[in-house]
């Protein structure tokens, strides 16, 4: 099986994750950078996230992924942006045809848990097979490696 791991991190914490995922999985590593950065205060950047989220808008990617049918399983990660995913993840989620392939969500989180982040791939995925998520806090810590070997120890079977 050909695996994809796209992600968008706008702190490194989901970073963290997809490289730890990739190191634990293997597969293609490709992030989604919006052409236009968000800024580098945290206050700005939620503030645009808000408005952004709330008119729905998908900002335009950098990175353009080739051959998508080629890919059997889609790693998806995003950190809950407002409850959701960030727009970047919106924008690759509307651009690309994810039916038959099996979508595997993880996110990271301040603390507020996983909320509609999981909710929002399945419906932009509605002919995707999703699989259990992986929810982390903050980078993950120190044990992110076993947490990441553990949950794909459980998603191994399914795939």
């Amino acid at each position: 099986m050909k695996v994809l791991i796209v992600y968008y991190s706008w702190s490194g914490n989901t970073r963290r994750v997809a490289e730890t995922i990739r190191e634990v999985v293997g597969g293609d590593l490709v992030e989604l950078v919006p052409e236009d950065a968000y800024p580098k205060s945290y206050k700005e950047t939620v503030e645009q996230a808000k408005r952004e989220i709330k008119a729905g808008f998908k900002p335009p990617l950098k990175a353009k992924i080739e051959r998508i049918e080629d890919y059997d399983v889609v790693f998806v990660g995003s950190p809950n942006w407002w409850g959701t995913i960030a727009p970047p993840v919106a924008t690759f989620l509307s651009q690309h045809d994810l039916s038959g392939k099996i979508v595997v969500p993880f996110c990271t989180h301040g603390g507020g848990g996983k909320q509609r982040v999981i909710e929002t791939i399945k419906n932009m995925c509605p002919k995707s097979k999703i699989l259990l998520e992986l929810a982390v806090s903050g980078d993950g810590g120190k044990d992110l490696k076993e947490k990441v070997e553990r949950w794909w120890q459980t998603l191994k079977t399914h795939i």
